[in-house]
């Protein structure tokens, strides 16, 4: 059975993570360069935090609810959610951390005929409602899946149903795409074929999507 469908992460799919823009982050908050420590996958020796996730000892929504708390207080504000800083750090040119291997990736997807969706565990919850209107190229996307609204959240086998049904595809139609081990398993086990993406190497990652999609860029 061929693939037809491209299924992706936000996060650290589509958009820079927040290791990745520290610099931006604070020089929008108007901290120190350097005040900001904690690199996740980019230095998980020194992200203790960071190891607790990987380890599920918390979630992902628990990793980044203390770090916007921690964030908050260097300003001496109390932040009360992850939405409070990707506002603050990058809510009003959020094109400026897109990555634009992804642009360029479903482009040449798209172009093939091959069908597009996101499953994301939070993409409002994190980024608000009102940041979508801000991205044009969603609207290239047949579905969007966001467990902001429905808590069903990856890897439970739910939230991949909610793309196949919702596409009308056997899951050994679609090529899903995250950063994390755990998303990556759950998708494999209902038969997805799966690329782990590598925020190190976003446009090795990138390639070999295409590759498996069989899509020239």
């Amino acid at each position: 059975m061929s693939i037809s469908a491209l299924v992706l992460d936000f996060g650290g799919v589509i958009s820079k993570t927040m290791f990745e823009t520290h610099s931006l982050t604070e020089r929008e908050l108007g901290l120190d360069a350097g005040t900001l420590t904690w690199r996740g996958p980019f230095d998980p020796q020194q992200d203790n935090l960071w190891q607790q996730m990987q380890a599920q000892q918390i979630s992902e929504r628990d990793y980044w609810l203390q770090r916007s708390f921690e964030t908050g207080a260097l300003l001496g504000e109390q932040w009360q959610s992850m939405q409070d800083l990707v506002r603050r750090a990058r809510g009003n040119n959020p094109m400026d951390v897109i990555r634009p291997q992804f642009l360029n990736a479903i482009s040449a997807a798209k172009n093939a005929g091959v069908r597009l969706a996101i499953l994301s565990n939070e993409l409002d919850l994190f980024y608000g409602a009102d940041f979508r209107a801000k991205l044009p190229f969603l609207a290239d996307f047949e579905l969007i899946v966001d467990a902001t609204y429905n808590n069903v959240l990856k890897p439970d086998a739910k939230a991949y149903a909610f793309i196949t049904e919702g596409m009308a595809l056997d899951a050994r139609e679609c090529l899903f795409v995250d950063d994390q081990q755990r998303n990556i398993d759950g998708a494999a086990a209902i038969g997805m074929h799966c690329h782990q993406f590598d925020v190190l190497n976003p446009q090795a990652s990138y390639a070999t999507v295409l590759d498996t999609l069989g899509v020239k860029s």
